[in-house]
């Protein structure tokens, strides 16, 4: 398999390091210089001296889940973008709420190299299922498609029938968006007898892959599943080849796995949260804490690629948690309830059922309540999170006193 996008990827995993470790100092200078909350937390630090992997260990983390905060005080990316509004083509507001920047160059979050990685080549017609409102994942596909030449259908999220016809007439042979509801679009053609064989690949990521579904959907016809491991503020992290052994983290990141809530690294194999540090001038996240678990893997891949490669998403290492491609924080499931005062404690919990998410508030309630609260509370849930899911209203007392505000109860196996 000697099919590769460029030859960073085969690079000797010795050499790989050396260029990383040459170029570091250089972003962090840069960050000092012209993010103001690098220039805050990087200040004793001397760029220079961050040289390897322990030194690397040794720099304060970056939070996701404070980022929110962080750009309320002071709008819009909390001081650490190194660009300004009128130098960036977009800005986009993902759920948290936090502000994202696009700059203007292309392929901005490196996703063509798990589009190739996926297949695609130059003149493919790339179905691109993922949202282009607000958030930035149909952008992020696009761009990557864009860099390789080929085109795009900004298919988007919902409208099924209407996706099914475009896709029956264009016949692309690509599809980039959630496993489930490509499985959803090719349930339905069936329904509606149009024939969507021409797609014959797909990048999927927003959720987990479980075995069972790319099985399905390769009886389905498409022969070439893999998986994006993203997020919108670090853009592509790990990706997927054709040996699906593991996913290979991109060129442009340093990856490190740690103990969940520390920056301190954990062995080789043992599970812990993502953390990436991305060379991208516009947005030099440093040590950035996803949220996400993961693990190293041992070795390199068969296909020939020879940077670290991580099991695959695990969950998160904290309550926040993605349902259906987009993820759901804890302050989310407050201000529902903030809403609704006959409500005293409630839950989310997150669920799965023919490798659909399902989601259902627990909400509750002492004595008579209102006609139409639980639809009323659907209706809130619907608002703040920008997803449908379920309202129970069960008796006060019956939710455990545990501090759970999010309950993930979905397997992967």
């Amino acid at each position: 398999m000697s099919d590769h996008y460029d030859s960073l990827e085969i690079r000797s995993p010795e050499e790989r390091e050396r260029d990383i470790f040459s170029e570091l100092p250089g972003l962090l200078r840069h960050a000092k210089a012209n993010a103001s909350a690098y220039a805050e937390t990087l200040a004793d630090i001397d760029p220079l001296a961050v040289r390897d992997r322990e030194a690397l260990a040794a720099l304060p983390v970056t939070r996701k889940s404070e980022m929110a905060g962080h750009q309320a005080e002071a709008p819009p990316f909390g001081g650490f973008a190194a660009s300004t509004i009128p130098e960036l083509a977009r800005v986009f507001l993902s759920p948290g709420p936090i502000f994202e920047p696009q700059a203007r160059r292309d392929d901005y979050w490196r996703v063509a190299r798990a589009l190739h990685a996926a297949g695609l080549r130059r003149g493919d017609l790339l179905h691109n299922s993922f949202s282009y409102h607000l958030t930035p994942a149909g952008a992020m596909l696009e761009s990557g498609a864009h860099a390789l030449g080929c085109c795009v259908f900004p298919g988007g999220v919902g409208q099924t029938e209407f996706q099914v016809e475009a896709m029956s007439r264009l016949a692309p042979r690509a599809y980039a968006g959630t496993p489930s509801f490509l499985d959803i679009l090719l349930e339905k053609a069936a329904e509606l007898g149009r024939d969507l064989s021409s797609v014959e690949k797909a990048l999927v990521s927003g959720e987990a892959l479980p075995p069972s579904l790319r099985e399905k959907l390769h009886r389905a016809g498409v022969a070439r599943v893999l998986q994006g491991y993203a997020t919108a503020e670090a853009g592509l992290i790990a990706y997927e080849s054709e040996a699906m052994e593991g996913m290979i983290v991109e060129e442009k990141v340093v990856l490190e796995v740690v103990r969940p809530g520390t920056g301190d690294p954990v062995a080789r194999g043992e599970v812990g949260e993502v953390l990436v540090t991305v060379f991208n001038p516009d947005y030099p996240l440093i040590r950035f804490a996803t949220g996400d678990l993961s693990a190293l893997m041992e070795g390199t891949s068969p296909c020939g690629r020879t940077n670290l490669r991580i099991r695959g998403w695990l969950g998160r290492a904290d309550q926040t948690t993605k349902v259906r491609g987009m993820f759901v924080h804890p302050s989310q499931v407050a201000e529902v309830l903030r809403r609704h005062p006959e409500v005293g404690k409630g839950r989310l919990v997150v669920d799965s059922a023919d490798n659909r998410d399902l989601m259902t508030l627990h909400c509750e309630v002492t004595g008579d309540t209102s006609a139409g609260l639980s639809e009323a509370i659907s209706a809130s849930l619907r608002d703040v999170c920008k997803l449908r899911g379920e309202v129970r209203l069960i008796a006060a007392g019956s939710l455990a006193n545990d501090g759970k505000v999010i309950d993930d109860v979905r397997s992967y196996e």
